[in-house]
Parts: structure tokens; sequence; C-alpha cells
């Protein structure tokens, strides 16, 4: 297992992570218990951004310009559903 593959693995694991906080923050009864879990959900989705960037610079992942006219065709698919 190459280090790519680990850091891939490691961004999989916090994106599982982000759902678990975001049930646990949304169910929670109480107010200090629901804060705790939105400083963790807030620290797991700055720690997937950071991982992400990693794969970035490494070049397992790549970002396209995308025309602004398919940026606006799919808000308006999103939009009207």
């Amino acid at each position: 297992m190459n280090d790519n593959t680990i850091i891939a693995n490691y961004l999989l694991v916090l994106k599982s992570n982000v759902e678990v906080f975001v049930h646990g923050t949304l169910e929670s009864s109480y107010s200090d218990i629901q804060e705790t879990l939105k400083k963790c959900l807030d620290d797991i989705i700055e720690s997937q951004r950071d991982t992400f960037k990693q794969l970035l610079d490494l070049g397992v992942y790549t970002i396209e310009d995308v025309e602004k006219t398919k940026i606006n065709k799919t808000l308006k698919k999103i939009n009207n559903n």
C-alpha cells in the first residue's frame, strides 16, 4: 500500500465520520452535547479539506475549470427539483 492509497483511505474515513457527526448533531437533545458534536464536525470537515488538498497536491485528484453555463444549468436543474 502506497502513501497515496493511505491518504485516500483516510479521506474516506473522514467523509464517513462527517455523516456520523451530522446525525449526532441533529439528533442530540442536549445543547452542550450538540455544541460539542458541532465542534467535532467542524474539525472533521477541516481535516477533510486539508487531506483533499494533500491529494490534490500529489496529483491524485485534479480539478477542472467548468464553464459558467454548465454551472448555471446544473443549478437550474437542482432548483427545479
